[in-house]
Parts: C-alpha cells; sequence; structure tokens
C-alpha cells in the first residue's frame, strides 16, 4: 500500500471512524458542549443537524465517551421504523422485556415509563439517541414527543437526542410539530470546516498515521483546492485526499501536485461536481464569460480616461489606467496598462509589522513569530474568523487585525481601533488615522484577527458536568465580578455556576444557553478590564502621540 511508500504507518485517511484520529475542531467541541449541556438540562429533546460527512459520528462517539457514570443510553441507528418498533427497538436498547407476541403501544409506553421511574429512583439517568433521524415519519415524531410526558415533578425521566441532516431542522419547523419544536433545549447545526481547519486537518491526520516531522504531502496550495473543492467537508477530504496520494504513490512522486488534485477529483466526485468545484479560470464557459466582463469593464474605463470624443480625461488617482479594445463577436481582450500605487494608503502595514503592532497593544511581551495560534503565548491568545459586515466587528470591542490585499495583489494589513458609521480609526506608525470604510473595505476580504487573555486551562467550551481547570478560574472570575470570596464552583462545572452564566450571559445580549465558550469569556474579560478594549488602546496610542509631539 502507498502508506509505507511515504513512511506511515497506515493510510490516514481512511473513511472508517477511528478514535486515535479524532479531529476536534472549534465547532465540534462546540457542538459537543451543546449536547452535553442539553442532557444535563433535565428535560426536552436536544438536536443536532449538518450535512454529510460533517462529522456528526465523531460527535457522536465522543458524547457517548463523556455521559457520566449513572447514564443509559438506547441508540436507534435505523430510524426507518413504524412508532411501535420504535418504542420495541428502544424497550431492547435498554433491556426492558415485554410480549413479543403482541407488542402494542401502550404495553411497550407503560414498559418503558415503569422502567424510567425505577432507573429515576436508582439516580440513574436514561438517555434515547436516533441517528439519521430526518427520516423519521410524522407519527413516529409525535409518539417520541409523547415519551418526554415522562416525568416527575422536577425533570423528565427521558432525555432524547435527534440527529440528523440539515433537512431535519426544516420538518420540525412544519406545524404538525410546533409542540416537538417547542421542547428543544438544545440546538446546533454543525458547519463544515474552514480553509484553516483544512489544512490542520489534513495535517493532523498524517502525524497520527506516522508523518515524519519536517516533510510535507500536501503544498498550502493544493490544500487550498481540496477546501474549495470539498467545501471542508471532513469525508470528502479523506477521499480526496487518499486518492490523491495513491496517485503521487503510482507516480513515484514525493508530495501530490495540483494536477493529482483535478484527477483525484474527477475519479471521486464525478465529471460534473468537479468541474463546478474547479476554479473559474479553469471552465470554458465561464472562462468566456469572464473574457467579456473584463472586456467590457476595459471599454468603460477606456471612454472614462478619454471621454467621449477620444479626448484625454485628467487622471484623478481614483482608478487604473486599464484600456480594452473590444475585437469582432466576443473575443474582447482587454489590454492591462501598469497601475501606479495609490496614494494616501500609507496606513497599510506589512503582516508581519502589523501583527507585532497588535501585540505590543496588549502584552509587553516579546511578540511570537506571525502566525495566529489558539495555545496562548505569554497568557495570550490568538483567534482567526471571517466576517462580512462591519456591524460584525463593532460588536467585538477589542482591537483587530485586518487582512488586506492590495490593488497590486500583495497582502497587507491594517490595525483597526474604532468604528464608526462611515470611518474606521486605524493604528499607525505615527499615532492614529482615520480612513473610510469604502476605501477600506475595497482591500479587506473578511478575514480579521484578535488577542485576548483564556482562562488558564482553556481548551473549548465547558458546560455542566465538566471537570477542568478552566472551570475554577471561570468561577473565580465571576466570583471577582460579584465581589464574592468564594467562587460558586471549584473544578466541577454544577449547576449553580450554570445559573450564574446564564444571568450573565443574559445581560450581555448573548444566547444564555449556560455554556461557556469563547464570546461568554471576551464579554468576562472585557467586564473585569483582562483584555485590551477599544477605549484602552485608543487611550494609549493618544497618550504616546502626546508625548511625541512634545
Amino acid at each position: 500500500m502507498y502508506h509505507q511508500y511515504f513512511g506511515l504507518n497506515e493510510a490516514p485517511f481512511s473513511i472508517a471512524v477511528n478514535p486515535r484520529y479524532l479531529f476536534m475542531s472549534a465547532r465540534h467541541r462546540d457542538a459537543l458542549a451543546h449536547l452535553l449541556y442539553g442532557v444535563g438540562s433535565g428535560g426536552g429533546f436536544i438536536l443536532l443537524t449538518g450535512e454529510v460527512g460533517t462529522g456528526k459520528t465523531t460527535i457522536n462517539r465522543c458524547l457517548l465517551e463523556q455521559l457520566p457514570d449513572d447514564t443509559d443510553i438506547a441508540i436507534v441507528l435505523n430510524p426507518a421504523l413504524n412508532a411501535q418498533e420504535l418504542l420495541a427497538t428502544v424497550c431492547d436498547e435498554l433491556g426492558i422485556s415485554y410480549d413479543r407476541d403482541s407488542p402494542g403501544l401502550k404495553s411497550l409506553t407503560d414498559k418503558l415509563h415503569e422502567y424510567l421511574l425505577q432507573n429515576h429512583g436508582r439516580g440513574r439517568k436514561t438517555v434515547l439517541l436516533i441517528d439519521e433521524a430526518q427520516h423519521l415519519d410524522f407519527d413516529v415524531l409525535e409518539q417520541i414527543r409523547l415519551l418526554t410526558n415522562l416525568e416527575t415533578h422536577s425533570e423528565k425521566l427521558l432525555q432524547i437526542v435527534l440527529i440528523g441532516q440539515p433537512e431535519l431542522a426544516s420538518l420540525l419547523q412544519q406545524p404538525q410539530l410546533r409542540q416537538l419544536n417547542q421542547r428543544i433545549t438544545a440546538r446546533y447545526n454543525l458547519q463544515p470546516l474552514n480553509l484553516e481547519e483544512t489544512r490542520a486537518y489534513i495535517r493532523h491526520r498524517l502525524q497520527v498515521a506516522g508523518l515524519a516531522p519536517g516533510r510535507e504531502l500536501f503544498p498550502a496550495a493544493v490544500v487550498k483546492g481540496i477546501y474549495r473543492r470539498t467545501r471542508g467537508i471532513p469525508r470528502l477530504i479523506n477521499l480526496l485526499c487518499d486518492r490523491m496520494l495513491l496517485g503521487a504513490y503510482g507516480q513515484n512522486r514525493d508530495r501530490v501536485s495540483r494536477a493529482m488534485l483535478e484527477q483525484a477529483a474527477r475519479e471521486v466526485m464525478g465529471e460534473e461536481n468537479a468541474r463546478l468545484a474547479s476554479p473559474v479560470w479553469r471552465r470554458p464557459l465561464a472562462l468566456a464569460s469572464l473574457l467579456i466582463l473584463l472586456g467590457t469593464a476595459g471599454w468603460w474605463s477606456y471612454r472614462a480616461q478619454t471621454g467621449p470624443a477620444g479626448e484625454p480625461v485628467a487622471d484623478t488617482g481614483a482608478g487604473s489606467a486599464s484600456q480594452a479594445v473590444a475585437a469582432p463577436e466576443v473575443q474582447v481582450a482587454p489590454v492591462v496598462q501598469p497601475v501606479p500605487a495609490a496614494p494616501g494608503r500609507d496606513w497599510m502595514l506589512a503582516p508581519g509589522d502589523a501583527w507585532e503592532a497588535l501585540w505590543r497593544l496588549s502584552s509587553d511581551s516579546l511578540a511570537p513569530a506571525p502566525g495566529c495560534s489558539e495555545k496562548p503565548h505569554a497568557g495570550l491568545a490568538c483567534v482567526s474568523e471571517q466576517a462580512d459586515t462591519w456591524e460584525e466587528l463593532r460588536a467585538l470591542d477589542r482591537p483587530l487585525l485586518l487582512h488586506l490585499v492590495t490593488p497590486e495583489r500583495f497582502a497587507a494589513a491594517a490595525i483597526l481601533v474604532d468604528l464608526t458609521e462611515r470611518d474606521g480609526t486605524l493604528m499607525v506608525p505615527d499615532g492614529l488615522l482615520q480612513v473610510p470604510l469604502a476605501e477600506l473595505g475595497a482591500l479587506w476580504r473578511g478575514r480579521y484577527q484578535f488577542l485576548w487573555h483564556p482562562p488558564a486551562g482553556f481548551d473549548g467550551p465547558l458546560a455542566v458536568g465538566q471537570r477542568s481547570p478552566a472551570v475554577a478560574r471561570v468561577a473565580a472570575l465571576f466570583a471577582q465580578l460579584d465581589g464574592q470570596d468564594r467562587p460558586l464552583a471549584e473544578q466541577q462545572f454544577n449547576r449553580r455556576l450554570e445559573q450564574r452564566v446564564r444571568m450573565f450571559q443574559l445581560s450581555q445580549g448573548l444566547v444564555d444557553d449556560g455554556v461557556v465558550g469563547l464570546q461568554t469569556l471576551l464579554k468576562l474579560n472585557e467586564a473585569l478590564a483582562i483584555d485590551t478594549t477599544r477605549d484602552v488602546a485608543l487611550s494609549r496610542l493618544r497618550a504616546d502621540a502626546a508625548m511625541v509631539a512634545r
């Protein structure tokens, strides 16, 4: 097999679920936290949806491993059953005896109710997990809803976890199922991996399989192509990478190439899907349309610079000096002249300089090498996200590093420290500068980074039942916020801490799920002046500018 050729211990991209290859992205950890919260909340339904291949099975396995020892679970993997068959399957899973010759709905329900009451009396919880739940019929879903009527005065006797594809969420929006939909206490839609997570996912699986340190099998450009074709779906990533390594092995190459990616995409995804996922310039029809568009844009640029009668127009510096000459029919070849450097953009920084500037706003320690890492350095961790609007950034009360692309297609960056309706205040070498958002937005592609101080030991969302040093730190932060001598919890995340988290989330306009994730911690750090906020950054930079002026 090819894995021996690359010095690997085994094939790294098998689609079989192997716990050793578990890769938990931030969204997978968040999904798991929601499920754990729902199971521990004492009632109702828990809903997990996601596209095929996004990792729902991985989340299921993690959930089973982290359920408390006092939990009994019934798993239904084939939901193509009627109501009676479903109840019989649940009884079989829990070891409940019943009359197999005539298992009516009432007798099965009574047997299950009796078991649940006895289990509750023994101090044990019962969980029903139904996979591929989008295949359930309306009458079966209604029967499942009725199971949640089995309760004591304080809590439900049965927790039900529904897992399925996104159409499950749409199904539950139907008027006939509104009662069930209203009983969902925790829901999460699992999104595919982003580009950075795709890169980390591929590297993780290769390392687990024994890839030698420092060896690269998948160049960065190929990883981008993998992400574009798979849209970050782990199962498709596995299929493509496996086929590409097989191709490299067959050609005696030490790494994969873009040509191997295209061939693997055709073999794995089919001609049509591979064509739709390929870059626009590799699609004949799209290429022709693109040339027409570029030619038309070049013609308008020419008219703008020459005027109606062809006389020259004074250059305003607002655009490029592009011209185009139309050929017969649709064969238009734009003639692009060199674009001069745009004036007034001295606020753009080299990415490395911007990283150091952002670091200096939050720490007096030496900045690490450029690169956004969730692992803390000198107490600071980096978060890299994508946004579509300025409103999303306005909600983040802290300095941000914006990744820019110059008109000449070079990488650049800017440090955004404040936002108004029309302008952004940027950090520049000699102080602060206001730049119109229209000008800034023309260069910003949506990617941004910021720094924050995570609690010691924090590596993912915290929910009821979890035990971690980070829980003790979070409880101590809330005690500090409330002016209390004793925290609500120590190592174990308990109900009292959950209620305090909910109250804080409500006061901050967050979803009050009681789960301590990134957004809750960012607001908590702001409330305790742990992180550098916009006001702090502005005050510091204005003070520095005043000292320089004197």
